[in-house]
């Protein structure tokens, strides 16, 4: 199910494209259902390494859908809460798949908009790219996409911009750490290109695990317990195939087994865009 979204693979990278242009790519309970679905399987897809967020159209993501925000206007208790948790429920997804991911901000993101930017590993932005937590406007609270955005934000800076609904542009986002890169649009492609191009570098079981390593040791304490965790951690990739495959690599002065494999297929697939 892939209704609201357009999903091209190439060369072990995906990029999942909103694609609600006339409604400024906003949510509604299908996009929803769509994205969790198509993390879900890229996550689990071995021929992917990697998994760009981009939208169609003027914005990024606007937040909600304004027919789902009238409908969701007459839910019940119950029903606010379950559609809520579809939404919880999208965003775990993006958060927790194993394979790295790049949040594409051409445009603005608004609201929910900001919650897909802060749930993804990398985010990039055009230089003409706004942000805003508008929720309080409308007499919301920017709850579900919260835990993601205070992540990536700062306690200190969400705290402001939600309670005020400002606008802030890429060059602050960048500035507070939200985003980790800002571009000219014309030249967004180019960066995103740099970053995934060094993602093709690294080895899929290592990725994966440093990214449960981080999510796992942000903001507990250095304790023994830490300590003896993060020791099992390193003695366990040091005896997998790949750690032993990169220190053999690196100590015989060759390319792991993972980069010469994408070059071959690269230059494979180079060769037949030419054959065409």
């Amino acid at each position: 199910m892939n209704e609201g979204l357009e999903i091209h693979i190439a060369r072990r990278k995906a990029v999942v494209w909103l694609a609600r242009e006339k409604v400024r790519n906003a949510f509604n309970e299908t996009l929803i259902a769509s994205l969790t679905a198509a993390f879900t399987r890229l996550g689990e897809d071995d021929a992917v390494r990697a998994i760009v967020l981009a939208g169609r159209g003027p914005a990024f993501c606007a937040g909600a859908d304004l027919d789902w925000m009238r409908r969701m206007a007459g839910y019940s208790h119950d029903e606010n809460y379950a559609d809520a948790r579809a939404l919880a429920a999208m965003l775990r997804t993006i958060y927790l798949c194993p394979k790295p991911t790049i949040a594409r901000v051409h445009g603005d993101a608004y609201a929910g908009g900001m919650g897909l930017v802060a749930a993804c590993d990398i985010a990039v932005a055009a230089s003409s790219a706004n942000f805003c937590l508008s929720e309080t406007k409308l007499g919301l609270i920017p709850a579900t996409i919260g835990p993601y955005v205070v992540r990536a934000l700062g306690e200190q800076a969400t705290r402001r911009y939600a309670l005020t609904a400002e606008r802030f542009d890429a060059a602050e986002a960048l500035r507070l750490g939200f985003v980790h890169a800002v571009a000219a649009p014309e030249a967004l492609d180019a960066r995103i290109e740099e970053i995934l191009a060094a993602i093709m570098q690294t080895s899929a079981h290592a990725v994966r695990e440093a990214k449960r390593l981080v999510r796992e040791v942000a903001g507990r304490p250095i304790d023994e317990a830490l300590a003896q965790d993060t020791a099992e951690r390193i003695a366990a990739i040091r005896a997998s195939d790949d750690g032993r495959e990169g220190v053999r690599a690196f100590l015989d002065k060759r390319k792991p087994r993972w980069v010469s494999q994408y070059e071959a297929e690269l230059a494979a697939a180079e060769g037949d865009d030419e054959e065409m």
